[in-house]
């Protein structure tokens, strides 16, 4: 099992947080986040409302496909997170849902914002007031922890709060069942295959079956996979690849995967992303004449399409 650290959203002793988190952040990229605000009542539910989509009859799910906006439901083998290593694709099914953007709004017309796909309020009553009310909930959690990573990176506490990145953000909630294949690494099946996280960081709860590993080194061979234990009531937090960039790889976007036992497994992902148009280049506190920026100057955007155009299976044709 994996030692993470351990940050306290409620603890008044801001420098203890920031010096847990700088080291996590250059140790491993992830960490967990408690008494973040979300109570655990509501935490049950968004599970119990996640369990019941995904029970549903397969043809009532797919109505409510992934569309273009990369919104609504995926299912098994729909995303291949690891082509090299994996004879498939990932072996759990998905639900997404992003920040609300009417059709008639011109934000719509931008790739990946839009309005969301929901279930009819008859066959699933309550449930996308549940998820939107998750949805907000969370971004103030990820807003809170972006605001601690700011002071880690020596930068004002509001820096990520500016209306570009997180006042405008891309934060898409993602639901997830892995339906119990077993997972065979030596046969390249895995619930999910080995990856990195795409944006600014992403919280993860789950449920208590443990599954999730992650490879602090991925340099390294044989590459050494460790279990992350869950933690009720307590996010699993952690970086993702634009947060990488913008630190020059000082913070590190870590590699993860998901092996499945024989019981089923729940989790509820919160990826957090810039806006659409957010230029994300080296800050000016992660280079210097000695060390200059690793990686060219990025929107947010576009980054985003590529990745999710290299994971997903193509339904244009």
């Amino acid at each position: 099992m994996a030692a993470l650290n351990c940050i306290d959203l409620s603890n008044s002793d801001i420098q203890k947080s920031v010096s847990l988190l700088r080291q996590a952040c250059l140790d491993s990229g992830f960490f967990y986040v408690v008494n973040h605000g979300i109570s655990p009542e509501f935490m049950d539910e968004v599970f119990s409302q996640s369990k019941r989509f995904f029970s549903l009859p397969l043809d009532e799910k797919m109505k409510l496909l992934r569309n273009e906006k990369n919104r609504g439901y995926t299912p098994l083998l729909d995303q291949h997170l690891d082509p090299v290593n994996q004879i498939h694709g990932d072996y759990k099914e998905g639900y997404s849902i992003g920040v609300e953007v009417p059709e008639d709004d011109p934000q719509a017309e931008k790739p990946l914002l839009g309005p969301n796909l929901w279930p009819t309020a008859d066959i699933l009553p309550g449930w996308r007031e549940t998820m939107e009310r998750y949805h907000r909930e969370a971004l103030e959690v990820a807003r809170a922890v972006a605001r601690i990573i700011a002071l880690a990176l020596d930068l004002d506490g509001n820096f990520f709060d500016q209306s570009e990145m997180l006042g405008d953000p891309i934060a898409i909630l993602r639901l997830l069942h892995y339906e119990g294949k077993i997972s065979e690494p030596e046969s390249g099946i895995y619930g999910a295959g080995a990856h990195s996280d795409f944006g600014l960081l992403t919280l993860l709860a789950t449920d208590d079956v443990t599954g999730l590993q992650i490879c602090k080194d991925k340099h390294v061979e044989p590459q050494i996979w460790e279990y992350v234990s869950p933690v009720k009531g307590a996010f699993i937090v952690n970086l993702g690849d634009l947060l990488e960039r913008w630190s020059n790889c000082s913070f590190r976007s870590t590699i993860h995967r998901v092996l499945v036992s024989s019981q089923e497994r729940y989790s509820i992902a919160f990826f957090v992303f810039p806006s659409f148009n957010c230029v994300v280049k080296c800050l000016p506190t992660c280079h210097s004449e000695d060390d200059p920026p690793k990686y060219p100057p990025v929107t947010c955007g576009a980054y985003l399409m590529q990745r999710y155009e290299d994971t997903y299976v193509d339904r244009s044709s």
